[in-house]
């Protein structure tokens, strides 16, 4: 998955960004965990956070802000 189109995600979703060198860090506040992405080589997001991120949306039940 692009790194632009993991980032739109999360922002569509409500999640506040905070950018501090390379770390993006997202945060909402009805959300216990804080999102934590870098981009991976290629322009693409890194599987793992890819997978935390949709367990997040998962667990909280979260869709795209109206």
């Amino acid at each position: 998955m692009r790194f632009g189109a993991i980032r739109s995600l999360i922002l569509s979703l409500g999640f506040e960004e905070r950018i501090k060198g390379d770390h993006f860090i997202y945060s909402r506040e009805d959300v216990a965990e804080i999102i934590n992405i870098q981009p991976g080589s290629g322009g693409k997001a890194k599987p793992y956070q890819v997978k935390q991120i949709r367990g997040i949306i998962t667990r909280y039940g979260l869709s795209e802000m109206e």
